[in-house]
């Protein structure tokens, strides 16, 4: 009888050991499954940041691109988030630090967002600038070619008026003359007659040309081709050079003017022949030929 309750008594106690070992075995697989899933919902979230800091990372990269210079804030920014992807990487995961990150990840994307507004706002004051800059720039040719076709006319009108302002010669006589006994001056053809060559010619008016003192030039060819006086010579800058007989001056007042004046042959008695006759302006422009004979 005692025999019989000690072995119920085992049983019980074998029992009860048995109950215990399932359930700390039960327990103990629970809390490896919640471990696992732990981990696993961990390792998910560590992708997660890691994901939205390698989107970060993009879009800074598309905006430093986009830039038309480098921007030294932009880089900065992108290089900070590339740091935080290699730390999370490298992290053992835990809630506390993946929340840490988790909140960093919200400061970056803030930060991202005035950065990008800040660049915005460059690009459009850029785009401003170079707006205004291809703008003056065209009014800059604009004003160019205005200036060069002002010069172009300004020279024209120069032109104009210089060739308006020429004096020219309305009349041109020539005349061999003999001084008789009481002063007064003969016309003869007879060379040996010929004491002086009277040359006259009307200068026409001109209301544009420049009233003053003027002075003309008096070529005279003899029949050998030789400048009569042939000493004397003058030219103009840039311009001709000519060996003139005789100067003659007067006052021109923008009027008609008749003007003479008389050559005489300084080297002896005038020569028989053809003799030509030929009157220059000041700019030594030729404004008349006259011929004549003496027999």
């Amino acid at each position: 009888m005692s025999e019989t309750k000690n072995n119920n008594g085992l049983k019980v106690i074998a029992g009860l050991l048995g109950v215990i070992l399932l359930g700390t075995i039960i327990y103990t697989v629970s809390l490896y499954q919640e471990k696992k899933k732990n981990e696993a919902v961990l390792t998910q979230e560590k992708e997660l940041v890691v994901e939205d800091l390698n989107s970060l990372k993009s879009e800074y990269d598309k905006a430093i691109l986009e830039s038309n210079a480098t921007n030294e804030e932009l880089v900065a920014a992108r290089d900070n988030i590339a740091k935080y992807i290699d730390s999370v990487k490298a992290m053992k995961a835990d809630l506390s630090t993946l929340s840490r990150y988790r909140r960093q990840v919200s400061i970056l994307k803030q930060e991202r967002e005035e950065l990008l507004r800040q660049v915005d706002s460059l690009r459009e004051s850029n785009t401003l600038i170079a707006m205004q800059r291809d703008s003056t720039f065209t009014e800059l040719e604009k004003q160019t070619v205005f200036n060069d076709s002002l010069v172009v006319q300004n020279t024209q009108l120069a032109d104009a008026v210089e060739r308006g302002s020429a004096l020219n010669l309305t009349q041109f006589s020539v005349d061999a003359v003999r001084e008789r006994n009481n002063g007064n001056l003969a016309s003869t053809s007879r060379a040996r007659r010929t004491d002086k060559i009277k040359v006259c010619f009307t200068v026409a008016d001109n209301v544009i040309a420049e009233a003053g003192d003027r002075e003309f030039y008096i070529e005279v060819l003899d029949p050998q081709g030789n400048v009569m006086g042939g000493s004397n010579t003058t030219s103009v800058e840039d311009g001709p050079t000519i060996t003139y007989t005789k100067a003659t001056n007067f006052y021109y007042e923008n009027s008609a003017l008749d003007v003479c004046d008389y050559v005489s042959n300084y080297s002896g008695e005038f020569a028989e022949g053809n003799y030509m006759v030929n009157v220059y302006d000041d700019r030594l422009t030729l404004l008349g030929t006259n011929k004549f004979e003496l027999k």
